[in-house]
């Protein structure tokens, strides 16, 4: 796993899209842990003049709204049917993401852990810089529901995300923690069990430090 001269614990936090992990992201950031969005921060480079020039030599001038900016919706429908795209839209703001990642959790180094929130961690390989992984689970069907309520899009389209994901069982199969996050679970006593946790496997890294 990912290791720097920092004793601060890098967690991911991933699950399919719809499994709620931005509610549970939330819950991690009430207890006073440092959170990073990988979405919203990738949104942010859709604003970048070299990024616009590379997606649409990419996929055409057609992603681009009347003011010249990327419209997400026409991107997203272009990109999840063509995994050859895809991948190549990854290339262009994955990087981008793991290098501002890094400089933000340098600011954060006097925290126990942080946590980075994203839907693609083990797609995007990012699952190697971090120390411990949760996956957030729910029902295909509760998932779906969630994403068609939430964004109003089709349900095909949902599928079409869904499809362009590793499976739940693998993610869950590769991470160190789980949290049932279905609409007849509780989130709360899952999320402070592991945050304590977390907090113990911490004071034991200091203690391993300190004793070198």
């Amino acid at each position: 796993m990912y290791s720097d001269s920092s004793l601060m614990l890098k967690i991911g936090l991933t699950g399919s899209i719809g499994s709620g992990k931005s509610t549970i992201a939330s819950l991690f950031r009430v207890l006073g842990i440092p959170v990073y969005i990988a979405d919203i921060e990738a949104k942010k480079f859709l604003e970048d003049p070299d990024v616009i020039m590379r997606i649409t030599a990419l996929t055409g001038n057609e992603v681009l709204t009347p003011e010249g900016e990327i419209d997400r919706r026409v991107l997203a429908a272009k990109v999840f049917g063509d995994p050859e795209k895809l991948q190549e839209l990854n290339s262009i703001i994955h990087p981008r993401v793991r290098k501002h990642f890094t400089h933000w959790a340098e600011m954060h180094q006097h925290s126990p852990y942080i946590v980075q929130e994203s839907a693609i961690i083990f797609e995007s390989g990012f699952y190697t810089m971090f120390d411990l992984i949760i996956v957030v689970s729910a029902p295909e069907e509760e998932r779906i529901n969630r994403v068609m309520l939430r964004d109003g899009f089709k349900r095909e389209e949902v599928i079409s995300r869904i499809e362009n994901q590793w499976p739940e069982y693998l993610k869950i199969e590769k991470a160190n923690f789980e949290i049932k996050n279905s609409d007849t679970d509780m989130a709360i006593p899952q999320v402070l069990r592991i945050h304590k946790e977390i907090l113990k496997i911490s004071e034991t890294r200091s203690e391993q430090e300190w004793k070198k």
